[in-house]
């Protein structure tokens, strides 16, 4: 019985610190996606997504897709933008998983605010789909 019962807590210790992996995993690429587009880090940004990822978001009540590589692009290297950024949530299940992340600016008094779609292949998460809006002033 106390080997079984050893066997038992060896294996969810194991399922356990698997979970911790994936979750600063996860939290690892958010940081890539954050430091780079933040700190005008292309291709640290660029590690974080998917190559085909593409941006959605709302103008004008009209939906617009702007393209990862643009937005990779337009990421100037050295150059901060001196925004903010911080993890909100992080959902997650076996090799998908749900993110949460604000952006703020000194400048803004409203936050950019981003949900992602991150999927786990071959030992490493990326971001697959980024939607992003802005948060509403009635919400500050």
């Amino acid at each position: 019985m106390k080997k079984l019962l050893c066997a038992i807590c060896l294996f969810v210790g194991w399922q356990t610190l698997g979970a911790q992996s994936d979750f600063e995993g996860i939290v690892n690429t958010l940081t890539d996606y954050i430091e780079g587009s933040t700190n005008g880090q292309p291709d640290r940004l660029k590690k974080a997504f998917y190559p085909g990822l593409n941006l959605y978001y709302v103008k004008n009540d009209s939906l617009k897709v702007w393209s990862g590589l643009s937005y990779i692009a337009d990421t100037k290297a050295g150059q901060p933008t001196g925004e903010n950024g911080k993890i909100i949530s992080i959902d997650y299940e076996n090799n998908a998983a749900v993110a949460k992340v604000e952006i703020s600016h000194p400048k803004s008094p409203v936050p950019y605010v981003d949900y992602f779609l991150l999927l786990k292949a071959q030992g490493k998460w990326t971001i697959v789909h980024k939607l992003f809006t802005k948060r509403s002033l009635a919400d500050q």
